[in-house]
């Protein structure tokens, strides 16, 4: 991977102008932001576009816009094989098209790249890896350390693109190549890493907020009833607002962490729920050392749903701008789109309980169709698979209509994933099969397939979960479908 990082390296350097094109969540967008921060530290013109997707209609425009060099950032992978003409080098996560190194060539991949010199992707699956090992913002970041080794105070940024990619969430840490971009980063002193509660909030929300927020993993009593949490952080003693306003998790000392930390262990202990789950209480926690306390930008996890926020509503650029280090009108910017997120997810989820989630033999689903925007859907589907109205032994897909089609988004967990469950393969022939595109990774996948072939791409999508997960499928696209 480094021998290859830095032949990339070496063909940006010498190229007068670059085009960055980076996907629009926070992986791409922070991935964007590290390689145009690298470019400009070498002296290498550049711009910056943001895509929805990389599918072949979007390729077509980048063709069309003939760039001396592409740098493709936290997708391409998926249109690996359809790139001729193009000069361009990927820097992505996501599985590979049929255009995949040949296993004859994969232990001198330098030799390979010099043989197809006009194509150079940086992948961990290329190397056996999977998409956990690296994200798309370390994989760039790889690239950016060997144009320049003082590059490694851009590894908080990689470090937020991979845990805003759910890259921790398997074993509560980052592993693979991301254990090496941690390590950089905090040797450049701008990330710190610690075993801590791995609740979202631990910035900026009030202890009780963070508590009555926790999903992952679900505490009973206490998730979803503020009031609750409040009741059990006063009966250890513990005053969760002080001279007058409501204190976050990171004000507290660590002898009451330790004791708030041991009391929910017991507390969810005593109520049945399985250590599996208890241990996802806590976990690596990454603070970004340069960013003032109490900033949503302070922590890793905080510091990647904020730039998500602003992907998700069409300003990719504010959290790029972000990302770059504007505190002053950028930052407002995304804590502003990020309310707004936040009341519509609220809105999507009432949504999702008004229509109710329709269950098949191996998958369940619902269809948004305009009340829910395509650019939040997925996030939609993650949070209703938690949720009661879900079966969690089922992997969730969601509709919602797009302007170039319908998009498709499909979750699952980790006992599925361990399971034999890959969605990145089901979205990628399922969506083929109708006439449409699809991928992503093998716990969170997507795809836009043409309207009209919901009913058709379910019974497939169905039959594949079904054979993955050794269920009989009894669907098929005559059982009458219908959606709202």
């Amino acid at each position: 991977m480094w021998e290859l990082a830095r032949r990339m390296a070496e063909r940006l350097r010498r190229t007068s102008r670059v085009r960055v094109y980076g996907h629009i969540d926070s992986d791409g967008i922070t991935g964007a932001a590290i390689a145009s921060e690298a470019l400009a530290r070498a002296g290498v013109e550049h711009d910056v576009t943001f895509l929805k997707r990389l599918d072949e209609a979007a390729l077509a425009v980048v063709k069309d816009e003939n760039p001396q060099l592409a740098w493709f950032v936290d997708f391409g992978a998926g249109v690996y094989d359809k790139m001729d003409g193009l000069d361009a080098v990927i820097t992505d996560h996501h599985v590979p098209s049929e255009r995949e190194i040949p296993r004859e060539h994969r232990k001198d991949l330098v030799s390979f790249a010099r043989a197809e010199d006009r194509v150079l992707m940086l992948n961990p699956h290329l190397l056996g890896e999977g998409s956990d090992a690296a994200s798309g913002a370390g994989t760039t970041y790889l690239v950016a350390k060997a144009m320049d080794l003082r590059n490694t105070d851009l590894a908080a940024i990689a470090i937020v693109g991979a845990v805003a990619d759910m890259q921790e969430r398997e074993w509560r840490r980052v592993t693979g190549f991301n254990r090496q971009i941690l390590q950089d980063g905090v040797e450049a002193r701008v990330l710190d890493a610690k075993t801590d509660l791995r609740l979202f909030g631990r910035e900026t929300r009030p202890i009780h907020k963070m508590l009555q927020y926790a999903s992952d993993p679900w505490i009973p009593r206490l998730s979803g009833n503020g009031e609750a949490c409040i009741a059990f952080l006063l009966e250890l003693g513990l005053e969760p607002k002080q001279e007058g306003r409501w204190i976050a998790w990171n004000e507290l000392p660590w002898s009451q962490k330790r004791l708030v930390a041991s009391e929910l262990v017991r507390h969810m202990l005593d109520r049945g729920v399985g250590w599996k789950e208890v241990e996802r209480l806590v976990g690596e926690t990454y603070t970004l050392l340069r960013e003032e306390s109490g900033s949503p930008l302070r922590d890793a996890k905080e510091f990647g749903t904020l730039i998500n926020a602003c992907g998700r509503y069409d300003r990719a650029d504010v959290g790029y701008r972000v990302c770059r280090g504007d505190r002053d009108e950028a930052l407002a910017e995304s804590l502003a789109l990020l309310r707004g997120h936040r009341e519509t997810i609220v809105r999507s989820l009432d949504f999702i309980d008004e229509i109710g989630i329709q269950q098949l033999t191996a998958i369940q689903y619902f269809h948004a169709q305009d009340r829910i925007r395509d650019t939040v859907v997925g996030i939609a589907a993650s949070m209703a698979l938690q949720g009661p109205g879900a079966n969690l032994a089922l992997p969730i897909v969601a509709f919602a209509l797009a302007d170039d089609g319908v998009k498709v988004s499909c979750r699952g967990t980790r006992e599925l994933l361990a399971q034999g469950l890959d969605l990145a393969a089901i979205m990628q022939q399922a969506s083929r099969a109708v006439g449409g595109e699809g991928g992503g990774h093998k716990v969170a996948a997507g795809a836009t397939i043409p309207p009209g072939t919901e009913q058709e791409f379910l019974a497939i999508v169905d039959r594949m979960v079904g054979e993955q997960l050794g269920r009989a499928s009894g669907f098929s696209t005559a059982d009458g479908l219908t959606f709202m």
